[in-house]
C-alpha cells in the first residue's frame, strides 16, 4: 500500500512540476538559463563606491530550465572559525561571515523576448529576503552575449551592481 501511495504522490509530483515550468513565452529563448561567476560586485551610496564582496569577490548564479535560481556571494577574505564549527562562531565570526556572504534560491520570470522578468526568494541565508517578489522595476538584469550586469536598489537607497561571465 505504500508503494501505491508513494508511486501516487511521486506522479502527482512530476506532472505538477511540468505545468509549473513555464520557459521563456512563445518560444524565445531564455537568455538566463545557464551558469554564471561573478567579476564583480560594488555598492554605491551618496556618491562614495565600495567593493560589495572584496577586490576578488567569489560567486555563482545559476539559473535552470525549470525557472529556478541559486545564487551565493562571498567574500574570500572572511576568516575561518576558530572553533571550525558552523553553528559555534563568535560573536564576531558571526558577524564577520554575515556580513560576507549572502546565499539564496528560488524561482524567476522571462518575458516574451526571454529576458529577467522578475523573481521570488523561497529561501536565503538573509531572513528578510524570504517571499521576497522582485520585478524588473527592483532589480534589473541584462544579458550581452556572455556578460551580465545586475543592477538593484537596497531599501537604504545603497545600489548595487554586479557583473557576471557566463561559465556555462
Amino acid at each position: 500500500m505504500k508503494t501505491g501511495v508513494l508511486a501516487l504522490a511521486l506522479s502527482a509530483a512530476m506532472t505538477l512540476s511540468a505545468c509549473a515550468w513555464k520557459g521563456a513565452p512563445d518560444g524565445a529563448k531564455n537568455q538566463l538559463v545557464g551558469t554564471w561567476s561573478m567579476v564583480s560586485a560594488t555598492t554605491e551610496r551618496q556618491g562614495i563606491r565600495a567593493d560589495a564582496y572584496g577586490p576578488e569577490p567569489h560567486g555563482w548564479l545559476v539559473f535552470t530550465r525549470e525557472m529556478t535560481f541559486i545564487e551565493v556571494l562571498t567574500d574570500p577574505r572572511v576568516p575561518a572559525f576558530e572553533s571550525n564549527v558552523r553553528g559555534e562562531g563568535t560573536d564576531e565570526e558571526n558577524r564577520a561571515a554575515m556580513a560576507g556572504s549572502i546565499g539564496f534560491f528560488g524561482r524567476y520570470t522571462v518575458d516574451q523576448k526571454g529576458e529577467f522578468s522578475g523573481n521570488t526568494v523561497e529561501g536565503s541565508t538573509f531572513p528578510n529576503w524570504v517571499g521576497s517578489v522582485r520585478t524588473r522595476d527592483d532589480l534589473q538584469l541584462e544579458v550581452d552575449g556572455g556578460r551580465m550586469t545586475e543592477h538593484f536598489l537596497r531599501p537604504d537607497g545603497t545600489q548595487v551592481h554586479i557583473v557576471w561571465e557566463r561559465v556555462r
